[in-house]
C-alpha cells in the first residue's frame, strides 16, 4: 500500500473515531455514504479501530469504548491516533522553540513527535522522561557522528525512574532530578485537558513528575489534540490558569475555542487558516 493511501486510511478512521465519539455510535451504511467506500473498507476501518482499543464493533457498526479514569493506554496504542494532527501541533510548538535554550519534554506520543522536529535546532539542552523521546535524539546524533559529526546537537539528559505503559520514567528520582533544573520552556503532554479538573492523567506517579516540572519551567506549553478537550484522567496535576499556551489543531470546536481563548494566555490551532490568540511573548 503506498504512503498517500496509508494517508488516506488515517484521515478516514480519524473521522469515524470523531463521529463515534461525538455521537455516541455509527452504522456501517451511514459510513459507507459519508465517506463514499466500501463496506469492506468501513469494516476494516473499524477492525483497526477496534484493535487500538478506542471503537467497541457492535452489530452494524461501532460504539466508543468508556475508559475508566485510571485507564492508561500504551505508547503503541496511542501513537496510532491523530497522527496528522500530531503532526501540526508538533510543528507549530517547534516554531516556538529558540536556539540555545533549555527545554523540558514530558512523556507523550504528541512530545514524541514533536522532538523529531527538534533534532535540527542548534544547542538544545533537552531534559526529558520520556525514553522515546531521548531515543529520538540519540539517533540523530548517531546519525550525524556517522556522517561526520553533527555541529550543535542537542545535550540530552534522561530523567532516572519507573517506567509507565507509555514509556515515560516517574516516581522519586525522577522528581529529584527535575527538582534542581530550571527550563525556558516545557512541552507538556497532556491525557486530558478540560475546565473542572484542568490538566490530568491516569498515571498517579506522572501526575507528580508532571508537578516538578511545572515548578521548574519558566514557560508551560501544553500540547494536546482535539480529542483530549473534555477527557478527565485520575488524577489532576495543573490547572488551567498554570499553562502560558495550548498547541492544538484545527478539529478542536469553535465553542471550546472560544472557552479555551477566555482561560488561557496563548491558544494556538495548528492546521487550521489561521491561530486563534496568538502567545504572548516569553
Amino acid at each position: 500500500m503506498s504512503d498517500s493511501q496509508n494517508l488516506l486510511a488515517e484521515q478516514r478512521r480519524a473521522l469515524i473515531l470523531d463521529e463515534v465519539r461525538r455521537r455516541g455510535g455509527v452504522r456501517v451504511n451511514e459510513l459507507t455514504r459519508r465517506l463514499n467506500v466500501s463496506d469492506m473498507t468501513v469494516r476494516r476501518d473499524l477492525d483497526a479501530l477496534a484493535r487500538q482499543g478506542v471503537v467497541e464493533k457492535v452489530h452494524g457498526g461501532a460504539v466508543p469504548v468508556v475508559e475508566a479514569s485510571a485507564h492508561e493506554p500504551g505508547f503503541e496504542a496511542k501513537s496510532a491516533l491523530e497522527l496528522a494532527a500530531k503532526e501540526d501541533i508538533a510543528r507549530a510548538a517547534a516554531a516556538m522553540v529558540v536556539p540555545g535554550s533549555a527545554i523540558a519534554l514530558s512523556g507523550g506520543t504528541t512530545t514524541y513527535v514533536l522532538a523529531h522536529h527538534l533534532v535540527d535546532v542548534p544547542d538544545l539542552t533537552v531534559v526529558t522522561n520520556s525514553i522515546r523521546v531521548a531515543e529520538v535524539f540519540h539517533a540523530a546524533q548517531r546519525a550525524g557522528v556517522a556522517g561526520g559529526g553533527h555541529p550543535g546537537a542537542a545535550m540530552v539528559v534522561l530523567t532516572g525512574g519507573v517506567r509507565t505503559p507509555s514509556d515515560s520514567l516517574v516516581g522519586p528520582v525522577a522528581d529529584q532530578a527535575i527538582r534542581s533544573l530550571h527550563f525556558d520552556v516545557l512541552f507538556l503532554g497532556v491525557h486530558g485537558i478540560s475546565v473542572e479538573a484542568g490538566l490530568s492523567t491516569p498515571n498517579l506517579g506522572e501526575a507528580e513528575t508532571n508537578r516538578r516540572f511545572i515548578r521548574s519551567a519558566r514557560r508551560v506549553v501544553a500540547i494536546a489534540d482535539h480529542t483530549k478537550w473534555g477527557t478527565v484522567g485520575l488524577s489532576s496535576f495543573a490547572t488551567l490558569d498554570q499553562v502560558d499556551t495550548l498547541v492544538t489543531d484545527a478539529g478542536l470546536s469553535d465553542e471550546a475555542r472560544e472557552e479555551i481563548a477566555e482561560l488561557l494566555p496563548g491558544l494556538v490551532v495548528a492546521g487550521g487558516s489561521e491561530d486563534v490568540k496568538p502567545p504572548r511573548d516569553a
